[in-house]
């Protein structure tokens, strides 16, 4: 909703600053989006006379003026523009201005050899409007010297709040100037419009034909007004309109938009002589169709409420008129419509045909009942004043339902739901400069509820208008009651388990996505789903038929999107839900990433300083334990079995799980998925279940230190054994572990060997084990001690045997 101030003023007597009433319009619930102060901007602007302009010696373009501007010393500018001569009256800016149409600021310079102190402007370069071919050109008699923007009437700044649905009564200036006016600041102005007596009655009627249907129109007024002259409408409405961002027509369409927004009372204007006969509100028609004021054809049908005549239809209710009924300059006899539709027809029509006017923003929000005829009246007065012409009288079809709300408001409801204490007589005040009217003795009132505030309800409401209008301001900080039990924590451990997978995914060079929870039945097959409990009932396409058992379908596709269109090496995730059945605890949290191409951890694509080498199953082995780590599952546990699901290559993947307990997999995806899914490789996958994650155990009540830096320094010894091709080497490093706890601090692998000199049957593995002592240096005898205990573990539990 966009106004002027001076427009504002004609309806709050204030004397309030400007930058006071944006604030408060703020404070009171009408937020101000934006403020557009010309006369701030064009400040240094100022209308000069060239009194002398000269070729310029060096250059054939351009001229040497000497510019007045009102002090009595000539400035010497150098100006390109090809009407600059002596005697033009312009717009100069000195030195040190800012030039928006050029996004420069201007300073002294020399140009071909020729000092210029300034700038002669077109009017793109001061932003106000589109010509650029010379520079602004003003009367002869302009004031030189004065601020343009004053000269121009350009220094009326322009409002731009946000509203609310319920606010229709801020739809219009008036509405606004009550509210700052409740709020102290200025006096509302609001002249009752007074009857216009008609000199004749009005020869065109209304028929409200609805049949045996709801009825979309509770009333419609209509008055004739006969030879009246139409042309261009006052200046001082034109510019009004036009700051607010609208182009003035003709004064009788100008009038109705003017009172659109003036008293948020849509109208609209017929050419009488286009009109046949009477006019009937009905619903449209199949078949039926209307050129609308637009220029574009719409389709009717028995959902749309129009007006028409004996000609057919004429007009969108409560949305646009049509083109064949328009007034133009040659219109002498105009009809007046004012009437009230119904808000949810307009606003379906509105979204329907896809029209955004003025007067559906206001229709769909509901206007005041209580206004149909007076704005009526209004307008008729406008038309009279501007145009000329005489009045008919007014016809009405139905009753505008103007209904009596009262509310019962204890006083106490503002110290209950609000925690202020506000006395008797600034309540009453607040209430009273809203249109609110309040009787009752006591703490105990009745309030009656204004026409045009169908949004007030309740006493919930009534607190609501008085803490806005005195200022949230004096609502009182009131601390959260603590208790004495110690606060719990705000977030479950799977909404923690979700963030710290994100973060996780999003550290190691992984974008997010969010991909359909729906995929097509053959994929979800692939996927370990496509049971008959997870088909769609209703799919909203034939390949999103199924709820999807895993996150990767949808990452490859998206990945393999990207591919498509010249990004090959992308890295996605996801964290996100699966289906694995109809039950609650079928459904998992899963956390899901792909990577392609050369989008690995160490960083996405190629590069000079190493060779390009393309993802592998042990990019996607890293993301998927960085996530359980960061999730909080214990890294020392975490163990790997060769082989995964059919979707994965079966020599190119694992699954990841504590004991016996699956917490997911990684790898390559397998060239049949890979076809299936319509994608091309290399890609490789994760995919991990945040609930199966274990939850943490207590932790002790005596805290370890945050970094625990032994004294004494470690000792590493390599060993190198040779097991049976299907031992893992996690079951080696457990062993290993297993020999002394407390001293073996660590244990890697570090080469695993088959080939030359070891049985076919057999490998060679080695690790590095680092030894932490606590309480003193080590001996070597200590270290060869602890040493055979770890050969004697891993030959126990693997049968492995120290590689000579």
């Amino acid at each position: 909703m966009k106004f002027t101030l001076s427009w504002l003023k004609e309806h709050l007597d204030t004397d309030e600053p400007l930058d006071k009433i944006v604030d408060k319009l703020t404070m009171i619930g009408l937020e101000v989006e934006s403020l557009e102060d010309k006369a701030k901007a064009l400040a240094p602007f100022v209308i000069a006379r060239v009194v002398d302009a000269k070729q310029h010696p060096n250059a054939d373009r351009l001229r040497v003026c000497m510019v007045d501007t009102g002090d009595g010393n000539p400035i010497q500018v150098v100006c390109g523009a090809p009407n600059a001569r002596t005697g033009l009256v312009g717009v100069f800016s000195p030195p040190g201005t800012f030039i928006p149409g050029k996004n420069i600021t201007l300073s002294i310079g020399t140009i071909r050899g020729v000092e210029s102190r300034g700038m002669l402007c077109s009017g793109d370069e001061i932003g106000i409007s589109d010509d650029h071919d010379g520079i602004i050109e003003l009367a002869a008699d302009a004031p030189v010297g004065t601020p343009y923007a004053t000269w121009a009437g350009l220094d009326d700044p322009v409002i731009d709040i946000n509203l609310t649905p319920n606010r229709a009564d801020c739809t219009g200036v008036n509405g606004i100037a009550r509210d700052l006016a409740a709020a102290d600041m200025g006096k509302f102005i609001n002249p009752v419009p007074k009857p216009i007596r008609g000199e004749f009655p009005c020869p065109v009627s209304v028929k409200l034909d609805f049949g045996d249907t709801p009825s979309l129109c509770p009333a419609f007024a209509l008055r004739l007004v006969r030879g009246v002259k139409n042309g261009p409408s006052p200046e001082w409405m034109q510019r009004r309109l036009i700051a607010i961002g609208l182009r003035p027509i003709n004064a009788l369409v100008d009038i109705t938009n003017y009172m659109t927004y003036d008293r948020a009372r849509p109208l609209h204007v017929f050419d009488a002589a286009k009109v046949k006969g009477n006019l009937t509100v009905r619903r449209g028609r199949s078949g039926e169709s209307l050129v609308a004021l637009d220029g574009k054809t719409y389709g009717l049908d028995e959902s749309i409420c129009v007006i028409a005549d004996e000609n057919g239809v004429e007009s969108l209710a409560g949305i646009m008129g049509g083109e064949a009924s328009g007034c133009s300059a040659e219109t002498t006899d105009v009809l007046i419509e004012s009437a009230l539709w119904e808000p949810v027809n307009v606003a379906q029509t509105g979204r329907r045909l896809s029209i955004n006017s003025d007067a559906r923003y206001r229709f769909e929000r509901g206007v005041d009942p209580a206004f149909m005829v007076p704005g009526l009246e209004l307008a008729t007065k406008m038309v009279l004043d501007i145009c000329g012409g005489t009045a008919s009288e007014i016809t009405v079809a139905g009753e505008a339902p103007i209904k009596d709300h009262m509310i019962e408001f204890p006083l106490d409801e503002l110290a209950r739901l609000a925690g202020v204490q506000v006395r008797e007589s600034e309540v009453k005040r607040v209430l009273g400069h809203l249109g609110f009217f309040t009787a009752g003795a006591g703490r105990d009132w009745k309030v009656a509820v204004p026409s045009w505030r169908a949004d007030v309800e309740g006493k919930a409401d009534l607190v609501e208008e008085v803490v806005r209008i005195i200022g949230v301001d004096r609502v009182p900080a009131t601390p959260f009651p603590r208790g004495e039990a110690a606060l719990r924590a705000v977030l479950t451990p799977l909404q923690n388990r979700t963030r710290k997978a994100k973060r996780a995914a999003a550290a190691r060079g992984m974008v997010e996505a969010v991909t359909w929870s729906f995929i097509s039945k053959p994929k979800a097959e692939l996927f370990g789903g496509g049971q008959r409990e997870l088909s769609l009932a209703n799919p909203i396409a034939v390949d999103l038929s199924d709820m999807r058992p895993s996150l990767v379908p949808g990452l490859v596709a998206a990945a393999q999107k990207n591919a498509d269109r010249g990004f090959a090496d992308v890295a996605l995730f996801e964290v996100g839900q699966v289906f694995r059945g109809d039950r609650p605890e079928d459904q998992f949290t899963a956390a899901t990433g792909v990577r392609r191409e050369l989008a690995k951890a160490s960083g996405i694509g190629r590069h000079w300083s190493n060779a390009s080498q393309p993802v592998d199953a042990f990019d996607a082995k890293g993301d998927a334990f960085a996530i359980l780590i960061a999730a909080g599952a214990p890294p020392q546990a975490l163990q790997v079995v060769p082989g995964g699901p059919a979707w994965l290559h079966p020599g190119r993947s694992g699954t990841i799980q504590i004991g016996p307990h699956v917490l997911g997999h990684f790898g390559e995806l397998h060239p049949k998925a890979l076809e299936l899914l319509g994608a091309e490789g290399p890609l490789v996958a994760f995919e991990v279940i945040l609930e199966r994650i274990p939850d943490p155990k207590p932790k002790a009540t005596r805290a370890k230190p945050a970094l625990d830096l032994a004294a004494f320094h470690p000792v590493d010894r390599d060993f190198a054994f040779v097991v049976g091709r299907s031992i893992k080497a996690a079951d080696l490093v457990r062993a290993a572990q297993s020999a002394d706890r407390k001293l073996i601090n660590n244990v890697t692998v570090f080469d695993v060997y088959e080939g030359k000199g070891i049985d076919p049957d057999k490998k060679s593995i080695a690790i590095a084990v680092t030894l932490q002592p606590r309480d003193k240096t080590m001996t070597d005898d200590e270290i060869e001690a602890v040493a055979q205990k770890i050969v004697a573990e891993v030959t126990k539990k693997t049968g492995g045997v120290l590689r000579a």
